[in-house]
């Protein structure tokens, strides 16, 4: 939970590097997190019947669209790419893959021109 946290305490934050676990852990709870706004949507009756989900989804969605891409951009540094890369997931099914295959990969060694390895200063 600390880790969703200190991506939305970092909430607008395109600079420095994000390690797998912070971008996972948030990835993990802001799944929970949306499921619990579509159940909540469906009990309160404000869900949409054809797609499952209403106001409470909705607003969530829109108060993580940019924790989730800050965090996103982080972690595409924390691997040595540009934040830009994030657009590969454009290109149909190739671009998911390759998004998802950098997302899981180890941080890259050392200082790279985005900033220290979090990892490292961790321990």
């Amino acid at each position: 939970m600390n880790w969703y946290l200190k991506c939305l305490k970092q909430y607008a934050d395109f600079s420095g590097r994000a390690r797998r676990q912070e971008y996972w852990m948030f990835v993990l709870f802001n799944m929970i997190f949306a499921i619990v706004a579509m159940i909540i949507d469906n009990v309160v009756g404000t869900a949409s019947p054809e797609l499952g989900y209403g106001m409470f989804y909705s607003l969530y969605v829109l108060a993580v669209l940019v924790p989730g891409l800050a965090v996103a951009v982080r972690r595409l540094h924390d691997v040595g790419k540009s934040g830009w890369m994030f657009f590969i997931v454009l290109i149909p099914l190739v671009g998911a893959i390759w998004l998802f295959v950098l997302l899981v990969t180890d941080s890259q060694q050392g200082n790279n021109k985005w900033g220290h390895n979090p990892k490292e200063l961790t321990g």
